[in-house]
């Protein structure tokens, strides 16, 4: 019986395997603002917070550019998010890490000299991934026009940063 219960689900979620699936469940595409805006929230507050983390110890030029573009970018978004969140009558509460988004600042903790900067670069690899499709999915599918806006334009600056880290 408990076979068929886990198994019920995983066939359910099976045409959505067509594109890449999002790790924490927090991170899906969000089609309601709320949900949105707090998913994105805690997408750059893991962005910043591990990018200050390895920024406090790398010694490669690459991962340490490319975390300080993080800090800039994801503040960025942020206050994109923030904005078209009140232009759409939300009030966001304060970003929280998910229970993933933890165990990955923790993970990059742990972890010391090259090996937190392979950590780091995998982890953003992941995070931005799933960043990717929070930000498509909402512009396509989201509930309000202010964030609907923000989210088709952070989605490309987010691409650019799987790029880069494609090539790293």
């Amino acid at each position: 019986m408990k076979a068929l219960i886990f198994a019920v689900p995983f066939v359910l979620a099976a045409p959505a395997l067509a594109q890449p699936m999002p790790q924490p469940a927090t991170t899906a595409p969000a089609t309601t603002a709320p949900a949105f805006v707090k998913a994105a929230g805690a997408s750059d507050l893991y962005e910043r917070r591990s990018s200050q983390l390895v920024l406090q110890t790398t010694r490669n030029a690459k991962v340490r550019q490319f975390a300080t573009m993080m800090l800039k970018d994801h503040a960025n978004s942020t206050a994109m998010v923030t904005k078209a969140a009140a232009q759409a009558g939300i009030k966001p509460t304060p970003p929280m890490l998910t229970p993933a988004q933890q165990k990955m600042i923790a993970d990059l903790r742990a972890q010391t000299g090259t090996a937190r900067d392979t950590a780091y670069i995998d982890q953003q690899k992941q995070a931005h991934e799933q960043a990717l499709a929070l930000h498509s999915g909402y512009a396509s599918n989201g509930d309000a026009a202010p964030l609907k806006a923000a989210a088709a334009k952070i989605a490309p600056v987010v691409e650019h940063h799987l790029t880069m880290l494609k090539g790293m």
